[in-house]
């Protein structure tokens, strides 16, 4: 089994992802949690020099970066747990190329994009996607109060104009895909979240 989540940074998804992931531990599920872009060895490289504000990256360029680090991770390590029973949660997939490089980059095609993440995954798609919706005024500051001394990588630096398209996006997605994106309020307590997560994840 596969599942996402997705958000704007700021949103909650690390911690819901451990509590449902400790959950299915303590009744002896087997599962990973991979982070985007990240997870393997070639994708945790190419996160370090996403996230670098020392650069100043060209959208297709960051979009491409972001592809190739996803196809690694399904390649090497998501589709071989998958196929082993394994259940397989991660933080972010193929939705936040869409939202944040579709939509918050304005890359300009989003259909060629949606196909080509296709592409990219080899077909696979999670089975559930669980979108924590908080807005992008909310998330800045979330993330600044996570961060301390202000400091924001080079993605958390797009600006509320970019946060606010992120965050429209998710919401085109979502009504696009009803049957695998579950929207929940992320402003929401972290226990009351948790317990909607789980009463949904049950169901699959």
């Amino acid at each position: 089994m596969f599942v996402s989540f997705e958000g704007i940074d700021g949103s909650g998804k690390s911690t819901q992802i451990k509590l449902l992931a400790a959950r299915l531990e303590e009744m002896q599920r087997e599962v990973r949690v991979f982070r985007e872009p990240g997870g393997s060895v070639l994708s945790e490289k190419i996160r370090a020099l996403l996230l670098d504000d020392a650069f100043e990256v060209d959208p297709f360029a960051e979009m491409l970066l972001f592809s190739a680090a996803r196809a690694q991770l399904v390649a090497k390590e998501i589709r071989p747990r998958i196929d082993a029973g394994t259940i397989v949660i991660c933080d972010r997939f193929f939705d936040s190329t869409i939202a944040y490089q579709g939509y918050g980059r304005e890359f300009g095609d989003v259909d060629w994009l949606a196909d080509f993440q296709m592409r990219v995954t080899a077909g696979l798609a999670p089975v559930r996607t669980y979108l924590l919706r908080i807005s992008a005024a909310a998330a800045v500051s979330r993330r600044r109060t996570r961060a301390g001394d202000g400091k924001e990588d080079r993605m958390e630096q797009g600006g509320m104009t970019f946060f606010e398209r992120v965050e429209a996006a998710y919401d085109k997605l979502a009504a696009e895909a009803p049957s695998r994106i579950v929207v929940l309020d992320g402003h929401q307590s972290i226990e009351v979240l948790h317990q909607q997560i789980w009463a949904d994840f049950k169901s699959l």
